[in-house]
């Protein structure tokens, strides 16, 4: 998987400056623990740490090729899992290849295509090249946005790298965080190219930038279109099937071992049994693993969010399956440790937390790391074939603003009023800057001619959650994975399956009555009943009262300082809540002090300048 960091300087000598690059690649370390390297030219020095999947021997970075013209060197994240048949055509081509990673097929490509390299690449990747014969540099990132890359323009050229850490970890950024960036933080939704940082930009997802001397210039080699849909229904359960075996078998490809993640339900389910029934034929088993959590079963209260647990569900997967099954069991003092918090804060970069899920998550992926180093995720599935409940709403169709804004708006704003102080919270207007993106958004939604009026709402729907909603979804997936060095491969963002699936009708999306019924007809043979028939299920939430009560002595702790949070936050919200009984207290509220403890931790640990007027 790796991670990758990178200075292009038009104005120095950046062979004098191999420390400060050495710095911005060592913050990559966690998504590379297996080896590092650096590459320096005079004007261009790019940097890679290693996490060893695929030829552990032969994939080091950064790899360069010398042409008669100059230098072509790359640092590179991520895996393309079409790298075989691209290698063959390479190889008819007159390219000789001393590897049999998939890094070296990428840099050949793009000796061979050029920029439009990027188009013939199926994968979640995202690299930098430097081309010493035109002295320019090209960043790449793939068509969902599955793995991350920031870039930071500065008066000589530019930094770049996987993470925002590894150019703040350079004295040419700024550390600074202005109302826009604030703005980012808490809207709940995610502008493609933003970033919370001043000066910086995220490469969006499908994006290409090219840096020379004339400056920066992005463009989109990729992006979601609306095309009529000609096949049947049956056509069309049977193609979304050929196209998840591909898939899935595509991504099972590595060195090292491989295991999924298993909650239960019918995204995470699908995958397992394709993996378990492909490794079958190999002779080989594949490893499963779900989070639980000690004593839920005593606190579980079915809502309507989740109406059953997730145990017994993974164990009859499993079970159905053949998978060798491994649930990992959390205890609520591990995932309230604030030295869990700042692990999981200083992965994301930002304050932008889901709290007790994003540290329980941490602490799985920590666990499954000691067993295997690739996971495979159902995440994403429900962005593709619409799973989410407000789809099914009425008011959430009919509303003016994202889908799941329209869900939990009447709770977002009473975290957004209630934790910041007047003036900050006047000053944000956040509610007129979702409503300014919510149209911005719209405006990218290609109309099919002759699609009745509810057909192309469902169309928008969707498009908003393929290219915003899913955004944070994947990037807590990846930083939080990453943190631990392991990989998790996420099969339903396959370029060809959003594509073939956003296009297909809503009435197919739910033939059956049911969310996602293309899916769940798709790999009907491979699933148990009751998993065929169960109900959308959320990522578990820590529900004992033992997880609250620590989170309150941590807000007492917190009030009895002069934490740089109550310069945006109103003390007098904390002094509140901590006088709440923690057995009854609402999940907005708790919530909503989990996101003052995340501000704080990310304060103490970025220090960052906050321009807020």
């Amino acid at each position: 998987m790796c991670g990758i960091a990178g200075w292009v300087s038009f104005e120095r000598d950046l062979t004098k400056h191999r420390a400060e690059l050495d710095a911005m690649t060592e913050t990559m370390a966690c998504r590379g623990p297996d080896s590092e390297g650096t590459w320096v030219d005079r004007h261009a020095g790019l940097g890679h740490r290693r996490l060893a999947v695929i030829d552990i021997e032969g994939g080091a970075q950064p790899m360069s090729v010398q042409t008669d013209d100059g230098t072509v060197a790359l640092t590179y994240s991520g895996e393309v899992y079409n790298f075989e048949e691209l290698r063959s055509e390479l190889v008819r081509r007159g390219h000789a290849f001393g590897t049999r990673s998939d890094t070296e097929v990428v840099l050949h490509g793009y000796l061979e295509w050029g920029e439009s390299l990027a188009e013939r690449l199926n994968g979640m990747f995202a690299f930098a090249v430097w081309d010493a014969r035109d002295d320019k540099l090209v960043l790449v990132r793939d068509r969902l946005g599955v793995k991350p890359l920031y870039y930071y323009e500065t008066d000589e050229g530019v930094l770049f790298g996987s993470e925002p850490k590894a150019i703040l970890a350079n004295e040419l950024a700024q550390r600074a965080v202005d109302l826009a960036g604030l703005r980012e933080m808490v809207s709940f939704t995610q502008t493609p190219g933003s970033s919370i940082w001043v000066g910086m930009r995220e490469l969006v997802p499908g994006g290409l930038a090219v840096i020379d001397r004339n400056g920066l210039r992005e463009h989109q080699y990729w992006t979601l279109r609306s095309t009529p849909h000609s096949d049947d229904l049956p056509t069309t359960i049977t193609n979304v099937r050929s196209l998840l075996d591909d898939i899935v078998g595509r991504q099972l490809v590595a060195d090292v071992p491989r295991c999924t993640l298993l909650s239960g339900g019918l995204d995470s389910s699908v995958i397992t049994a394709l993996a378990a029934a492909q490794l079958a034929e190999q002779g080989e088993k594949v490893r499963s693993f779900a989070v639980d959590f000690v004593g839920r079963a005593d606190h579980f209260v079915a809502d309507d969010l989740r109406a059953t647990t997730d145990g017994p569900f993974a164990r009859e997967l499993a079970d159905h399956a053949g998978t060798l099954h491994q649930p990992v069991v959390l205890d609520h003092e591990s995932i309230a440790d604030p030295d869990v918090r700042r692990k999981v804060i200083t992965a994301r970069d930002s304050p932008l937390s889901l709290g007790d899920m994003d540290n329980s998550l941490y602490l799985l992926f920590q666990a499954i790391r000691g067993h295997s180093t690739v996971a495979l995720s159902g995440e994403s599935a429900d962005e593709v074939f619409g799973g989410y409940r407000w789809f099914f709403q009425p008011e959430a169709q009919a509303a003016a603003t994202f889908p799941w804004m329209a869900v939990f708006v009447s709770g977002a704003r009473a975290q957004v009023s209630d934790r910041f102080n007047a003036e900050i919270t006047a000053a944000l207007d956040v509610h007129t800057y979702i409503r300014e993106r919510y149209a911005q958004a719209l405006t990218e939604v290609e109309k099919v001619e002759g699609e009745d009026p509810h057909e192309a709402r469902m169309r928008e729907m969707c498009y908003l959650h393929l290219t915003r909603f899913v955004r944070m979804l994947l990037e807590r997936k990846d930083r939080i994975s990453m943190a631990v060095g392991l990989e998790v491969r996420v099969p339903f963002c396959d370029h060809r399956l959003v594509e073939y699936v956003y296009n297909t009708p809503w009435s197919f999306k739910t033939f059956d009555g049911q969310e996602k019924s293309l899916l769940r007809a798709a790999a009907a043979e491979l699933l148990p009943e009751s998993i065929k028939k169960r109900v959308k299920a959320p990522y578990p939430a820590t529900l004992a009262p033992s997880y609250t009560t620590a989170l309150l002595d941590q807000a007492r702790d917190l009030l009895s300082t002069n934490d740089r949070v109550f310069d945006l936050v109103d003390r007098s919200f904390v002094q509140g809540v901590i006088q709440q009984d923690p057995a009854t207290m609402p999940i907005d509220i708790r919530n909503g002090i989990e996101r003052v403890l995340d501000l704080s931790t990310w304060l103490d640990i970025y220090r960052p300048e906050l321009r807020l007027s």
